[in-house]
């Protein structure tokens, strides 16, 4: 019962997260640099698809020139993986709002 329970919880703590960065209130980078609780067992693919406009083809096409695989956790990633992971979706981002202010 306790792990149904906390599966329950990271599962609500999740959604909650995905929902935060769709709005925008959160940035995927700021996500990847901090791997919060309910981030650890998170893929990849699963936190890149929860941007708006990003599907599984944008994720795919972002992840192969970093060398990582879409199905990696975000808790296992290495520091250098997580530095390049998070530079690259922050300066994506910073890319896309200079496009939207111009």
């Amino acid at each position: 019962m306790q792990a149904l329970e906390r599966a329950n919880l990271v599962r609500l703590a999740r959604a909650e997260l995905k929902r935060a960065i769709a709005r925008g209130d959160m940035d995927a980078s700021e996500v990847v640099r901090e791997c919060p609780w309910q981030t650890e067992s998170m893929t990849i693919s699963e936190l890149l698809t929860s941007q708006r406009r990003w599907g599984r083809t944008r994720a795919r096409k972002f992840l192969t020139p970093l060398s990582l695989n879409e199905n990696k956790q975000l808790g296992t990633l290495t520091s250098r993986q997580r530095r390049l992971l998070s530079t690259e979706l922050a300066s994506r981002s910073n890319g896309a709002r200079d496009a939207l202010t111009v």
